[in-house]
């Protein structure tokens, strides 16, 4: 069993490669695209969007799919759809198709981050799934930096819609590996559950059972009606994510080409840092919660307070610090502390029954979305005519809003080690 679970988690982590990769793809095959269809900036941007709205919509069902269904059909299925979507995109003969094509992506890949959670609930043990979080949002972020040059590269070299079919076939093949590979509960493959090793382990008794099932409805009431488990780290979530995607993937670069004016080779650096910090803050803040504090409050707690801290120095210095490595340093610490959040999903998954993981993770997943939707748009507004004084008022309004996901981290709570 020990071996055949990394088996798993390597295919599922393949496939979340991709997540990342179809997320920001946009941004490389923009200028392409703009050309082989007249389109301008607005439409490469709603393009870019369908993604989001795809993935947010789903993030419920996924949860509702991944405990009716469980982890091997659910991502099997998606990530065939994620295909088809590729295939769409690379065959599309209008911009209508291609965004069609970018819907079906969106809601294909949104059902494959809650199948691995509820995988790592079942096959890993409990001080193993922070750290496996974190290594798969480091896998994610590589997905990031891959769609950013060398996407470029592919592009320039095969053609938009060629690269398109190529994912379709790789994503196609993925979703066959894991039909193949990737088994629903240990004891599909005649293993003892994880309980039961950790119960021979330990010689205490089995205190949950991972195969327990609890109705839908009640999967529902028991997530979004438990007050302050659940919505304070909701909350918390959709301020720090949203943070994130106003700051990294939308108005940074505005920011530094409209304040220092400097060009998109220079900016483009930093923004990769805080990808770069993101890869290397994900997975240690989930060693540092599984083996060194034993616990997700006080990681995601230390996360939070640092980046707000950095969202400060953002805010106050708006425009006074022309300094390369001094911008630097706080791109790689934007992203570093910034992928402390990692920690959230093991503190909600202790938080609820192991049976209703899917649901408990899709809940807490659909703030971190909702948050960069609601907040890119209204930064929009807020920086509409791209002026100093309006970078520093997004700043400060984002600075708010991480006092705020602060309060509400300190506030959260965690399962207590017995």
């Amino acid at each position: 069993m020990m071996k055949y679970r990394w088996a798993i988690f390597i295919v599922l982590a393949v496939a979340y490669f991709f997540v990342y990769f179809h997320r920001v793809s946009t941004t490389a095959m923009a200028p392409d695209i703009e050309e082989a269809f007249g389109i301008g900036a607005a439409a490469t941007g709603l393009l870019a969007s369908a993604y989001f709205y795809a993935y947010t919509a789903m993030q419920l069902p996924s949860g509702i799919f991944t405990d009716k269904w469980g982890p091997k059909r659910s991502a099997t299925v998606f990530i065939i759809i994620t295909a088809i979507g590729s295939l769409v995109c690379g065959l599309s003969t209008s911009y209508e198709m291609l965004i069609a094509g970018r819907v079906i992506i969106g809601v294909g890949v949104a059902v494959i981050y809650i199948p691995i959670m509820r995988v790592l609930a079942l096959w890993f043990r409990k001080d193993e799934f922070a750290s496996l979080s974190g290594i798969l949002l480091m896998v994610g972020n590589v997905g990031a930096i891959a769609a950013a040059t060398p996407l470029v590269l592919m592009t320039e070299a095969l053609g938009w819609q060629n690269v398109f079919i190529i994912l379709a076939v790789i994503t196609f093949i993925i979703g066959l590996m894991c039909w193949v590979i990737v088994k629903d509960h240990p004891k599909d493959k005649g293993f003892p559950s994880i309980e039961e090793i950790e119960s021979e382990e330990t010689g205490k008794p089995i205190e949950e059972s991972t195969s327990e099932k609890i109705p839908m409805v009640q999967s529902l009431k028991l997530t979004f009606g438990s007050g302050r488990k659940f919505w304070t780290l909701a909350i918390w979530f959709f301020f720090m994510y949203g943070s994130i995607m106003v700051y990294q993937g939308l108005q940074a670069g505005a920011y530094y080409t409209n304040v220092y004016d400097w060009d998109k080779g220079t900016w483009g650096i930093l923004l990769t840092l805080v990808g770069v910090g993101m890869i290397i803050g994900c997975p240690l803040a989930g060693f540092i919660s599984d083996k060194i504090l034993h616990s997700r409050k006080k990681v995601l707690v230390l996360g939070t307070l640092v980046y707000t801290i950095i969202w400060a120095v953002i805010w106050l210095m708006s425009g006074k610090l022309d300094s390369l490595v001094a911008q630097g340093i706080i791109n790689f610490c934007f992203g570093f502390f910034g992928g402390f959040f990692v920690v959230s999903y093991a503190q909600v998954k202790e938080l609820y029954p192991v049976s209703i993981v899917g649901v408990s993770t899709a809940a807490l997943n659909l703030f971190p979305f909702l948050g960069g939707a609601i907040l890119q748009s209204i930064s929009g507004y807020i920086v509409a005519d791209k002026t100093p004084e309006q970078f520093q008022t997004l700043w400060m309004i984002m600075f708010i809003c991480m006092v705020v996901a602060t309060i509400c981290a300190f506030l959260s709570m965690e399962k207590q080690k017995t």
